[in-house]
């Protein structure tokens, strides 16, 4: 199936009121740990290798145009402003002045006006595999974009990085909220940069801490095209069955819905650091996946499959109690639980027979977590505990027994009138 070049050059619960929380929910990325790039200056040149220089250049289309054979290259720009600015990039550091030399391509780069030098500056200061999105929609003024399409742009090129986090945890079909703080921390340290006219967008994924969510992104596109091509010849779903163990799920095909909606098509196209080099599996280029408004029915009705398909999960929870309700002083009653441990969610929901409903407002009297067994429910997202069973306090550690007993003695007023009475 042949499908429509875009024509763009391709580089290469309301109402109750909430119990204490014990303490903060530990953030996706602790403030003692800054972003890789944080505070960074640019590039040293003293640490530059002059090979990942030069493969960076020839990615963003600069030229190279001859230079002294074995000692030195001479690149320019693409574009204007090749007559304009030119660098001399030694072969090797093996060369007498090669850091000489890097400082002031360095500072070439940090001063030109073309838009690539940017890119090549930041892909040497953060060894980073590059994802690319463009979306084929009508320019504004002067190339300019409108505020709404430039935003779309964004929000899909997130919600697929997000994907790509997710399914480097695990393989599902619906991930829900399973995984999803885990995975928004692994993309603490993505940088962007926009195009010219605001119908690209790149991302620069630091490669030792992010290359598993490009790989498994990259598969999972491919799988995802080849699937989408075979329900369009044969009106079959069952190839993204099998497209789920490549990293397919149903919020990528809703990240590509948000991506090619309101579009003529979309294109996305990765490249790899070469200062890491090639993972193993991938292609060293690999091609540029595209997506129509053609495909937006099978990928539509892929996603209402993946998730009518997920199944439940048992799981064995231990979590903290934060909210009870019930409708009446006794019968049974719905809590709320901060996951400790069992599941990779944050919180659940469960019902809760009268006698398990009373042990869970007991336990958090007393400062400690229970253990609750059930099924994790995808429907709501994995967000709900069905089969409740098996509800016991859980002995903690006497600090952690502190933060709760002090945390229930300063909302003391909300668990009464939560708990719906005095049993």
């Amino acid at each position: 199936m042949t499908h429509r070049p875009i024509e763009e050059p391709v580089p290469p619960s309301a109402g109750s009121r909430p119990l204490a929380h014990p303490h903060p929910l530990p953030l996706p990325l602790p403030d003692d740990v800054p972003p890789p790039w944080y505070g960074s200056e640019g590039p040293d040149p003293a640490h530059v290798d002059p090979l990942v220089l030069g493969a960076l250049l020839d990615r963003h289309g600069w030229r190279r145009r001859g230079g002294a054979a074995g000692r030195y290259a001479r690149w320019t720009p693409p574009g204007p402003a090749a007559g304009r600015t030119s660098l001399l990039v030694p072969e090797s550091r093996a060369f007498p002045d090669c850091e000489d030399l890097l400082g002031e391509a360095l500072t070439a780069l940090a001063r030109s006006a073309a838009p690539s030098a940017r890119e090549v500056l930041v892909g040497l200061a953060v060894p980073s595999d590059e994802i690319r999105w463009w979306r084929d929609v009508p320019q504004g003024p002067s190339g300019a974009a409108a505020w709404a399409v430039q935003e779309q742009l964004r929000s899909a090129a997130r919600q697929l990085l997000l994907a790509g986090a997710l399914a480097a945890r695990g393989r599902a079909g619906y991930y829900g909220a399973r995984h999803r703080r885990q995975a928004q921390a692994t993309l603490e340290g993505v940088l962007v940069g926009p195009a010219p006219g605001g119908r690209g967008l790149t991302a620069f994924v630091p490669a030792e801490s992010g290359r598993s969510v490009v790989v498994r992104l990259h598969h999972a596109l491919h799988a995802t095209r080849e699937a989408v091509d075979y329900q369009r010849a044969t009106g079959g779903m069952e190839a993204f069955d099998t497209a789920v163990e490549a990293g397919v799920s149903r919020e990528l095909t809703e990240a590509l819905v948000a991506l090619v909606r309101g579009s003529e098509g979309a294109r996305i196209a990765l490249a790899w650091s070469p200062a890491l080099g090639v993972p193993d599996g991938c292609a060293a280029r690999p091609e540029a996946v595209e997506f129509s408004p053609g495909d937006l029915p099978a990928l539509r009705e892929a996603g209402a499959r993946l998730l009518r398909d997920e199944p439940s999960v048992p799981v064995r929870i231990t979590g903290t109690v934060v909210r009870m309700r019930r409708s009446g002083p006794r019968g049974e009653g719905t809590v709320r639980l901060r996951v400790l441990a069992g599941a990779e969610v944050p919180h659940v929901r469960a019902v809760l027979d009268e006698e398990s409903y009373r042990t869970a407002g007991h336990a958090h009297l007393v400062g400690l977590p229970i253990r609750v067994i059930g099924r994790l429910e995808s429907r709501g997202g994995f967000r709900r505990l069905s089969d409740a069973t098996g509800v016991v306090p859980v002995q903690v550690d006497e600090a952690e027994r502190d933060r709760l007993m002090k945390a229930l003695h300063e909302n003391l007023d909300f668990f009464e009138d939560a708990c719906g009475g005095d049993d």
